[in-house]
C-alpha cells in the first residue's frame, strides 16, 4: 500500500484554536484543535496566547508549538477521519490528569488514593446532581 506524503506548506490562525491549513497537494483544512487540546503535550495549548504562537516548522512541513506539540502532517491533512480517535484519547488524557490530581492532594493530605474509576463515578455522581462522594460515602 502507497501512502501519500502530506507536507503543510502555509496556515492561517482564524479563530480560537481554529487554523486553516493549506497542504502541498492543495487542499486546505480548517481545522478546530480545541477537542484535543487535552494531556500533558496538548493541554497547555488551551493558553491561547501559547497556541497562538504555532509556526511551520521547514523540515518536518507540520505544525510545530513552542512546548514541543506539533502533529503528522498526514494527520493534519486527514483530520476528519482522525478526529473521533484524537478526542477520544484526549479525553483519557484528561481523565488521567485529573486522576493523578486527584491522588498528589490524597498524598499530601494522607487520605488513600483513588482508582480511575472511583473518580469518574464520583464525577459522574456529582454532575448528575447525587451529591459529592467521598470515599464511596455520599454527602447529604
Amino acid at each position: 500500500m502507497i501512502h501519500a506524503l502530506h507536507r503543510v506548506t502555509d496556515f492561517t490562525i482564524v479563530g480560537t484554536y481554529r487554523l486553516r491549513v493549506a497542504f502541498r497537494d492543495g487542499t486546505m483544512r480548517e481545522i478546530d484543535f480545541e477537542p484535543v487540546l487535552s494531556g500533558s503535550l496538548y493541554g497547555p495549548l488551551r493558553d491561547v496566547g501559547l497556541f497562538n504562537r504555532v509556526r511551520l516548522d521547514p523540515e518536518a512541513h507540520t505544525l510545530v508549538w513552542p512546548n514541543g506539540a506539533d502533529f503528522d502532517p498526514a494527520t493534519l491533512h486527514d483530520w476528519p477521519e482522525h478526529l473521533p480517535d484524537l478526542a477520544e484519547r484526549a479525553r483519557r488524557w484528561s481523565s488521567h490528569d485529573l486522576l493523578i490530581l486527584r491522588q498528589e492532594k490524597a498524598s499530601a493530605s494522607k487520605e488513600p488514593c483513588k482508582t480511575l474509576d472511583q473518580v469518574v463515578t464520583e464525577l459522574a455522581d456529582q454532575e448528575a446532581g447525587n451529591g459529592e462522594s467521598y470515599g464511596g460515602q455520599r454527602s447529604p
